[in-house]
């Protein structure tokens, strides 16, 4: 028996699932590593950054990018908030902490 088997093993399915696409992984590592095209803002403890901004220098079409935030959002591994006409997007830290404790969790036998 694993210590795994108390782990919500469907919901780490589905944010694999989410960040097994190379461009939803990029944009994915780009919010949560904060080293965006200097659109990067801090407040109340948020590092966020603009959808518009985000892929800029990936190469990857606006609409894309925003398809590939609905399916990061929809997995829980990104928020996001309008701001005006700007639409804001960050990791929680408590899902960065989540994925390192899933790899941390030691594998009975």
């Amino acid at each position: 028996m694993s210590i795994y088997d108390e782990v919500d093993t469907a919901g780490f399915a589905e944010i694999f699932k989410a960040l097994s696409n190379p461009h939803r992984l990029k944009l994915f590592l780009r919010l949560a590593t904060c080293c965006g095209s200097g659109s990067v803002s801090c407040e109340s403890g948020k590092v966020y950054e603009c959808v518009s901004e985000l892929g800029s220098d990936l190469g990857i079409a606006q609409s894309t990018i925003s398809h590939h935030l609905k399916e990061l959002h929809r997995a829980g591994l990104i928020s996001t908030r309008r701001n005006g006409q700007r639409i804001e997007c960050w990791v929680d830290q408590a899902i960065l902490e989540k994925l390192a404790g899933f790899f941390r969790t030691p594998v009975k036998a």
